[in-house]
Formats: C-alpha cells, sequence, structure tokens
C-alpha cells in the first residue's frame, strides 16, 4: 500500500468505522426491538434466541475465510463486496413476513458483514504503521463500538414507537450506501504480499463446530436429549479434527502457531469472555425491562443509557491508555467493573432496585468501554504485517463467537428456569444463574488480563512474530529456489 498523507490516513479509518458503526449499531438496535418482534412474529424465546445468534454464528463462522481471502485478492474488493451484502441483507431483514424468514435474512447480512470488520481492521493496521498511531487510531475504531450502544436503545426505542420493529433495519441503508461511495473514491486497494491458499476443509470444521454447538446449547431446554447429543458429538469431532487437521496445512484458515503468543491467546480468551458478557447482558436487559417493568422500547432505551455512555467515554480512552502505558490497566479496569456488575444482579437482585440497577448499567458500560481496544491491539500487535487480516479475523471471530454463546447459554438457563411461567413472576429467580455466568465471563477477562499482559507474555509474543517470520522467508526462498 502506498504510503498516505495523515489526512487520508484519518479519511480510511472513518471509512473503516462507518462499517463497523452500521454492524454493531444492528446488534444493540434489535436487542431493544427484542419484545416487540417476539410479539409480531409470535416468537418463544429459544426464537429470539436465533434472531441474534443466527447472524453472530455466520459472522463467526466467516470471519477468518474473509480475512484470508482479503489478504489474498484485495481488501478493498472484499470489503466492498460486504458492503453490498450487508445492505441488500438489511433490506431484506426489513421486510420478513414471518421469523423464518427474518432469520433466514439475518444470515445474509452476517456474510456481508464478516466482509467488514476484520478487512477494515486489516486496512487500518496497514494505514497506521506507527504503534502508537495504531493504538490510538483502534480506539477511535473502538470508540465506535461506544457509539452504537449509546445511539443503538435511542434509536431503536424511538424507531420501535415510532413505526414498528422493521424500521430498525432501514437505518443501515443510507449509512451502507455512503460508506460504499467513499470506499470506491478514497480507500486504496492492499493485499498481503504472499497470498494464502484457501482450505476449504478447515473453513467446513469451523462452521460445523460453531453451528452445531450453538444449536446444541440454544434447543437444549426445548428439545430432548436424543435430539441435542449428535449436534454436540458433531461440535466435539469437528474440534478434534482442526486441532489434527490444521497443524498439517502450510497455510491454515486456523494457524494454531498464533497461539503460542501468549498475548494473543489472552486476547482470544478475553474477546470471547467479553462479547458472551455482553451478548448475555443485553438479552437478560432487554426482556427484563420490557417484559418485567412494562417499559416501552424507548424508556428501555433510556434505563439503557447508564451502559452505553460510559462505554462511549471509556472506548478511546482505553485506546489511548493502550498507546501509551499498554494493555494491562485497561484489561484490569476493565475485568473488575465487568464482574462487580452481574454480581450485583447474581448475588443482590440488583433489577429490583433502581439504584442497584444504575450502578450495574453503569460498571458494565465501564468494564465494556476498557477492553475492546486492548483486544484488537493485542491480537494484531506481535503479529507479522503480512498476516494481519488473519489476526484480526482470529480476534473478530473470537468476539462474535463469545456473544453468540453469552445468548445461547444465558437464554437456554433463562428459558428453563421460567418454563411455563410468565416473564414477570418467574424473571429475576430464572435470571440468577445467567448472571451467575457473567460474573464468571467478568473474572476471565480479569485473570487473562493480567496474565496475558506482563513480560513474559511479551516475549512470547516476540518469539512467536521472529518464528513466524522467519518461517515465511523460508518459503519464499524456497519457492524461488524451485522455480525454473
Amino acid at each position: 500500500m502506498p504510503e498516505l498523507s495523515q489526512r487520508r490516513r484519518l479519511l480510511v479509518l472513518a471509512i473503516c468505522c462507518m462499517s463497523l458503526l452500521i454492524v454493531s449499531l444492528d446488534n444493540t438496535v434489535l436487542n431493544v426491538a427484542l419484545p416487540s418482534m417476539q410479539q409480531d412474529l409470535h416468537a418463544d424465546t429459544s426464537g429470539l434466541q436465533w434472531t441474534i445468534d443466527a447472524y453472530t454464528l455466520v459472522l463467526a463462522s466467516l470471519l477468518m475465510l474473509a480475512g484470508s481471502t482479503a489478504d489474498r485478492i484485495g481488501r478493498k474488493r472484499v470489503f466492498v463486496a460486504g458492503l453490498i451484502v450487508f445492505t441488500i441483507g438489511s433490506a431484506l431483514c426489513s421486510v420478513a413476513p414471518n421469523l423464518d424468514a427474518l432469520v433466514i435474512f439475518r444470515m445474509v447480512q452476517a456474510v456481508g458483514g464478516s466482509m467488514l470488520n476484520p478487512v477494515a481492521m486489516s486496512i487500518i493496521t496497514n494505514t497506521f504503521t506507527d504503534p502508537r498511531e495504531r493504538a490510538r487510531a483502534i480506539g477511535a475504531w473502538g470508540g465506535v463500538v461506544g457509539i452504537s450502544m449509546a445511539a443503538g436503545p435511542l434509536v431503536g426505542g424511538l424507531l420501535v414507537e415510532a413505526v414498528d420493529w422493521r424500521a430498525i433495519f432501514w437505518i443501515n441503508l443510507p449509512v451502507g450506501l455512503a460508506a460504499l461511495l467513499l470506499t470506491l473514491r478514497y480507500v486504496p486497494e492492499s493485499r498481503a504480499p504472499k497470498a494464502r491458499r484457501p482450505d476449504p476443509v478447515g473453513q467446513l470444521l469451523v462452521i460445523a463446530l460453531f453451528g452445531s454447538l450453538t444449536y446444541a446449547i440454544i434447543e437444549a431446554p426445548n428439545a430432548g436429549l436424543a435430539t441435542v447429543l449428535p449436534f454436540a458429538a458433531v461440535a466435539v469431532i469437528a474440534l478434534i479434527g482442526l486441532l489434527s487437521y490444521e497443524p498439517r496445512r502450510a497455510e491454515p484458515l486456523v494457524d494454531l502457531r498464533f497461539f503460542r503468543s501468549a498475548p494473543f491467546s489472552g486476547a482470544t480468551v478475553i474477546a470471547i469472555g467479553a462479547f458472551a458478557s455482553l451478548g448475555g447482558f443485553l438479552f437478560l436487559s432487554t426482556l427484563y425491562l420490557q417484559n418485567v417493568r412494562g417499559l416501552d422500547a424507548l424508556h428501555a432505551g433510556l434505563w439503557m443509557l447508564p451502559m452505553a455512555a460510559p462505554t462511549l467515554v471509556c472506548a478511546p480512552l482505553g485506546g489511548r491508555l493502550v498507546g501509551s502505558v499498554g494493555p494491562r490497566l485497561p484489561l484490569l479496569i476493565a475485568g473488575v467493573a465487568m464482574t462487580a456488575s452481574p454480581l450485583l444482579f447474581a448475588a443482590f437482585e440488583g433489577e429490583t432496585s433502581n439504584v442497584t440497577l444504575f450502578l450495574g448499567y453503569l460498571l458494565f458500560g465501564i468494564g465494556f468501554g476498557f477492553v475492546n481496544a486492548p483486544i484488537t491491539n493485542t491480537a494484531v500487535s506481535g503479529m507479522p504485517r503480512a498476516q494481519a487480516g488473519v489476526a484480526a479475523a482470529v480476534a473478530s471471530t473470537s468476539r462474535q463467537l463469545g456473544q453468540t454463546l453469552g445468548v445461547a447459554v444465558v437464554g437456554a438457563v433463562l428459558a428453563s428456569g421460567i418454563g411455563a411461567s410468565s416473564y414477570r413472576d418467574a424473571f429475576v429467580s430464572a435470571a440468577r444463574p445467567g448472571w451467575w455466568i457473567l460474573v464468571g465471563c467478568g473474572v476471565a477477562v480479569l485473570v487473562f488480563g493480567a496474565l496475558s499482559s506482563g513480560r513474559w507474555a511479551r516475549r512470547t509474543a516476540e518469539r512467536t512474530a521472529e518464528r513466524l517470520e522467519s518461517e515465511e522467508v523460508r518459503q519464499v526462498v524456497g519457492a524461488g529456489d524451485r522455480a525454473p
């Protein structure tokens, strides 16, 4: 990629952030609309889970493929294709006649979304080569998640109250079109110096693992053991297949060598824990505020502002801290806050009091605001630039997998606890095990944040990067020697 001026680099960052905005906004807006969709489409708890998880599941399954494909055929080309497919999927979702169609159209959206976030992060990584400048750029990128959390509940509430839940998908259309036109005009094309070959077997194993695991978790409360066990068995077999097949490939879809780096491995676990917590937190909060407290979508969105506003403030602050003092401090702050928040609900029934409900939302917003930038920076900073797309895709996959599992597990626990009772009568007691699961996610963020950000962890990242670069050099030299 040619060296760009400072103004052009900032413009590229803004365009990439627009793609993140529509993908992130889609999730936060959708959560506020869940009760309205439940009533209009006659959906049960598992149906609501699928409207979220069909999207995040396809994203998680295809992100690594999109990242490696973009490195191979061109990041701008894949990014443009993603914007087109995502915008079309959003338009289809807005006219879905029933729950099944909505789930299918959400999957179309996700196919486009899988080409956006990891590819945009790869574009940012290759545009901002100075480590401090890149950390600030990633902090701004993380701040967009805060904007989506702040704007999503309010925008979603306004649209649901003024029109209906279908209107929440309309906002993607003008933003997606504007991002597409700006990308065609201003984003330069780039690709990895050495193209990675496709890995269809690895891709099928990833889809089998994520899909069967999610289905087994979501359907466990309703389907019989005989129905769920085969899917659980498929997940186990797919995982074993990945662990045995991928290391034997010269250019695997999932490069297990990355996990020799403690910061990279830690970032993966932290991303899964943090976004599982986010998915479960939003799912429980939305259903509680509207189905138990009886608030409309707009007032439920207003109640989520104490969570959204700190995320908006803390995300860019976290990026600046990563650039100045490293990822350790923001990760520790995030871990403590994301543990304390669900603990209020798990141990003290915090949702039953306005004061503790407000405090719980505030703490979660602070924690989630600080966690995103160090995840992204840690995942890509120790890797060779040629593999930035793959490394960023693994980090993005971990986020989506975490959110998928958070909604699946917490939703399944909630459905089992409620049973035939009404939400209003049984919600608080039925949700308590789910809150304890989110406490565990916060502890994972805290522990792995501490373990993966010290001197020992940095040395493992340096050694891993040296091995990867030396192996790439040997492969290039070997290919040159074999050439006629």
